[in-house]
């Protein structure tokens, strides 16, 4: 009996030894296996792990970036990404100790892997808290493609994230990783990166954040998706998770229970505003840069022979515009535009007009404009190239209804309506719409300083600044002038007579013979060159054509930066040519600049991420003129604004519009007296209104009209560049003038030291003086003002 206990005995001891045994080989194999399984992870066995160079330089889509004059962030080219990174220096203070607070309050003490969270996390299951750090979530940002759902899979990324991480913190300092941290997050809503979100979700630069947006941020990282803050998705839910971020904050210390209690009663806040090419501030400019760039990349590959690529490569493009500027002549034409919509709409109701939208043309002709329309359309190119589509299936798809979004203006603002309406209608809905164009600029840089080439990218892509042409008017007369004082060396004070004039056949390779008139049908007696520029009298225009001929004004016009071809014909003295805003602000800014004609200038220079110069624009400029005939010539335009169709800018009066937003009245509220040059310009039938204004260093230009020259106002009271260009570089000059720091100059144009040509008209007579609209300009079938 005694031996059988003793037998059990040791047999007990032996099996308590070997259990011993057991869990000392199991626990040395398993701290083994762990070694091993991180050694494997390190040496690349259980997948690809960056190199020190990729650690140095890890491989993120960056967007390019579009930067004002003024240093703003105009926009930027994206695919997927849209981030621009920034320095831990432009986080705020609070932002940080939002992310430490939430994320990882052992930050500053453990090298990448915090011991006491992972044992944390290990005991409890996870439900005391995760255990990876920020450095860690940065590797997984930086280096997991995509998180496995197999739990073995996602487990060896973890060991690599975790190996990743202490290399990382080797490698960077720690405000380094919490600043690529911040800049790697996608915080949803093509908000890539810190910057992105806080200009994205509260229009500020991220240095701007306040406490409380802080948190609201740092609460995304969570997941972002289900805390979105936006409307429609979950605002509720994102400011639940933003007040727990407040309370880890208070919870360590970061801000008092008072402060947190305070601020967790607050709503989100939101600025939200989506960064895209079709919406923001300067979208019709973006568009033309994006073409700029793509020609850019094209002509200048990099320094290993690969294109740059615009979308990826984090390319910072220095422009000329000044946002402030841009929103001013954006906020003009917001202004004027529903209004004169208004009118223009009252003018063209069915019952007034049964053509509506079109004037003066038949029935064929309208047909006509519709099939072109259709012919130009996405949706047939997209149908018929995409889709492969028969054209008796574009036709009818033309003909069926559809759910759609259009573009209107309410109230005098901007609005989108959902209805119903077949693309056909659609098409002859939107020709009803007056469209605007405006180009502002530096005439002694050649900088331009705004760009507007329509009312509303997202519903009218094409540009009128660039690429739209449309004829003149009376604003081409100064080039006419100019030639002539340049040749006859005139006077403002010369005088003409008002009678009608002819040209005959073939003196100036004119097939028919070609006579003007005025349409007040005055020609009795005679006018100075200011009075008839003033007034846009069209015989003394004609006059100074029979002397000079069309090719020298023909050739003025080219060195005047004006590109397309131009027939040397006599009628061209009124105005015939198609140009294009841009064309005519250029030049115009010949005669600001005493002469000197400046190419205009978009970008200044094109830096790599790095800050390396990849671009930078060398000024073209040409002597044009004489600086005494541009000053000669500047002078006649002033009196466009002291006497002439320019005269409202003068007058005092009561707001320039009714308060149903419809009827524009006579007193104009502009009230300038400082020196300003200036031509309006109206075509035949009232098609085109132009604005053409110079003050001594700035230079804008402003057309207004239909897509189709059809769609015109019926008479010259609503239809002259003075009513539909003019208001809008008022409303556009008065917000400059009132910006202070803009110092847009109201002094006089500087005189020549040396001027042999006379200029003191003070015993020529003003009688014939009169305001735009007295002497409307007629010539055969042309009808230009």
């Amino acid at each position: 009996m005694a031996k059988q206990k003793a037998k059990n005995k040791n047999s007990k001891a032996e099996n308590f030894s070997k259990y011993i045994r057991w869990f000392w080989m199991t626990f040395v194999g398993g701290i083994l296996a762990i070694i091993l399984l991180f050694l494997f992870a390190s040496w690349g066995l259980l997948g690809e792990m960056p190199d020190h160079t990729v650690l140095e330089n890890p491989k993120t889509n960056l967007a390019s970036e579009i930067i004002t004059s003024d240093n703003k962030t105009l926009g930027k080219f994206y695919y997927n990404d849209n981030r621009t990174p920034v320095g831990y220096e432009e986080l705020p203070q609070h932002l940080v100790d939002a992310l430490v607070a939430t994320e990882d309050i052992r930050f500053y003490e453990h090298s990448g892997i915090d011991a006491r969270g992972t044992l944390r996390a290990i005991f409890t299951l996870g439900k005391g808290g995760g255990a990876s750090t920020i450095s860690q979530q940065l590797a997984k940002q930086l280096f997991t493609k995509q998180v496995s759902r197999s739990k073995v899979e996602r487990g060896l990324q973890k060991v690599r994230e975790w190996v990743i991480a202490t290399r990382l913190e080797r490698q960077y300092t720690k405000e380094e990783i919490i600043a690529m941290y911040f800049n790697i997050y996608d915080f949803g809503n093509n908000a890539d990166g810190i910057r992105s979100a806080a200009r994205i979700y509260f229009g500020k630069e991220p240095r701007e954040l306040d406490l409380k947006e802080s948190a609201m941020l740092v609460g995304m990282f969570k997941n972002s998706s289900l805390y979105n803050p936006r409307p429609k998705a979950n605002p509720v839910g994102t400011k639940n998770r933003r007040n727990v971020v407040l309370k880890q904050m208070e919870r360590y210390d970061y801000l008092s229970e008072k402060l947190k209690d305070s601020l967790q009663q607050t709503e989100l806040d939101l600025n939200y505003s989506p960064e895209s090419h079709r919406e923001g501030l300067a979208t019709y400019f973006r568009a033309y840069l994006t073409e700029f760039m793509k020609d850019w990349i094209e002509k200048n590959p990099g320094p290993d022979g690969e294109k740059y690529n615009l979308y990826n490569d984090g390319l910072k493009i220095y422009t000329t515009i000044d946002s402030r500027m841009q929103q001013y002549a954006e906020d003009a034409v917001g202004q004027h535009m529903p209004r004169l919509q208004a009118e223009f709409d009252h003018q063209n109701t069915p019952d007034r007009n049964p053509t509506t939208p079109f004037r003066d043309i038949d029935q064929s002709e309208i047909n006509s404009l519709m099939r072109n329309a259709i012919r130009r359309s996405e949706r047939r190119r997209h149908m018929k190239y995409d889709l492969g589509k028969s054209d008796e299936e574009i036709e009818a798809s033309f003909k069926k209804p559809t759910q759609m979004e259009i573009f209107a203006w309410e109230d005098g603002k901007y609005i989108e309506i959902d209805t119903v309406m077949t693309p056909m209608d659609s098409i002859r809905y939107y020709k009803k719409f007056l469209r605007p164009a405006m180009m502002s600029m530096d005439p002694q840089t050649g900088h331009v300083k705004a760009w507007v080439g329509g009312m509303n990218y997202k519903h009218f892509q094409y540009d009128m600044v660039e690429q739209g042409k449309r004829q003149v008017g009376s604003t081409f007369k100064p080039f006419v002038y100019a030639t002539a004082i340049d040749q006859l060396q005139l006077s403002p004070c010369d005088t003409f007579p008002k009678a009608p004039i002819t040209i005959a056949a073939n003196k100036f390779g004119n097939p028919q013979a070609w006579t003007t008139r005025n349409s007040n049908g005055d020609y009795d007696g005679f006018q100075s060159l200011i009075e008839a520029l003033a007034n846009s009298t069209n015989t003394i225009t004609a006059r100074l054509m029979n002397e000079i001929g069309p090719q020298p004004v023909v050739d003025m016009a080219k060195k005047l930066g004006v590109e397309q071809d131009i027939l040397p014909v006599p009628a061209i003295a009124l105005g015939t040519p198609d140009l294009s805003v841009y064309e005519m602000v250029a030049a115009y800014s010949t005669f600001a600049n005493k002469g000197v004609y400046n190419k205009p200038v978009l970008v200044t220079r094109i830096e790599d991420k790095n800050g390396t110069v990849l671009y930078q624009f060398q000024p073209e400029s040409r002597d044009v003129l004489s600086e005494e005939v541009a000053y000669v010539t500047v002078n006649l335009m002033e009196g466009v604004t002291r006497s002439g169709s320019g005269v409202r800018l003068r007058t005092k009066g009561a707001d320039a519009y009714r308060a149903d937003f419809r009827e524009i009245i006579t007193g104009y509220p502009y009230e300038f007296d400082n020196p300003i040059a200036g031509k309006t310009g109206t075509t035949q039938n009232h098609s085109d209104g132009w604005f053409m204004g110079m003050v001594p260093n700035l230079v804008t230009g402003v057309w207004v009209g239909g897509e189709d020259r059809a769609t015109h106002f019926n008479s010259i009271t609503y239809g002259q560049g003075a009513a539909m260009a003019l208001p809008i570089w008022g409303l556009y000059m008065k917000a400059c003038y009132k910006d202070e720091e803009l110092n847009i100059s109201k002094g006089e144009f500087e005189r020549p030291a040396q001027l042999s040509i006379n200029l003191d008209c003070s015993n020529m007579s003003d009688s014939d003086n009169r305001d735009e609209g007295s002497d409307e300009n007629v010539s055969d079938e042309i009808d230009f003002l």
